[in-house]
């Protein structure tokens, strides 16, 4: 029996799960020859099965050919302990400064080169087209985006530089530029986009800290009618941040 175990193939739930567990945070895309590689599995069995996690968006084939986890999985991944964490405390918090400002709000935590918006709610001037629960965002475009690049890893900073897509006119597209708004945003505590990621949309972000300096999250407020006051806003949201800060738990000691 022993020697049968050993033998045995490899399920299909396995072999699944080694293709997911390829992605980590120093590789967020990869190719179908890696993924086999990874997975170890012939190319032709990667692709049968990387097309079915496609068809259920538990994956997706991005421009280049690469791919990256799709917006089902990371759905998916919203409904864990620690996100439904995140989003049960802030809540409340959210609320009372969609209150105080009347527009757009959302809490978003990235996802390797992606911000994921885990909840928002809508102001007066919003728009079909305001992100949703669930939705993936443009870490170089986005104010909630910029706040999680600019306390990410070098080794993702490096690779979204690499990939710095053009989305309107004024979107950020050279790298050199990109690194001093990010340093930007570290200095100033906060980040902004004037129609960076769409037309009629500015928006300002600032990070939700646990510990002394670890970026966990970032609060955002969009609006589509231009205000000179928008960065008027961020005392408010800072303090949003801070409260949502002191309700979660500790990092682990390390």
């Amino acid at each position: 029996m022993g020697a049968a175990d050993s033998n045995a193939r490899p399920s299909v739930t396995s072999r699944v799960l080694a293709l997911l567990g390829a992605f980590d945070e120093k590789r967020p895309s990869l190719t179908l020859t890696e993924l086999a590689a990874e997975a170890e599995l012939p190319v032709s069995t990667a692709h049968r099965l990387v097309g079915e996690l496609v068809k259920w968006d538990a994956l997706r084939r991005a421009p280049d050919g690469r791919y990256v986890i799709g917006q089902r999985l990371w759905m998916t991944g919203a409904l864990s302990p620690v996100a439904r964490e995140l989003r049960d405390v802030a809540l409340p918090v959210l609320e009372d400064l969609h209150e105080a400002t009347l527009e757009n709000v959302q809490l978003a935590v990235r996802e390797g080169q992606q911000a994921l918006c885990i909840e928002t709610i809508r102001g007066r001037r919003s728009d079909p087209n305001f992100s949703r629960p669930g939705d993936l965002l443009p870490l170089h475009a986005t104010g909630v985006g910029k706040v999680m690049l600019a306390w990410a890893p070098r080794e993702v900073i490096d690779e979204c530089l690499q990939h710095l897509a053009p989305l309107t006119p004024n979107t950020i597209t050279e790298p050199e530029r990109m690194e001093r708004e990010l340093a930007m945003v570290r200095r100033a505590g906060h980040a902004r986009t004037l129609e960076e990621a769409g037309p009629r949309s500015w928006s300002v972000a600032v990070p939700v800290r646990v510990g002394e300096d670890r970026v966990v999250a970032a609060v955002g407020v969009v609006t589509r009618a231009m205000r000179g006051d928008l960065v008027n806003l961020v005392p408010a949201m800072q303090m949003a941040a801070a409260a949502i800060s002191r309700a979660l738990p500790p990092p682990p000691s390390r």
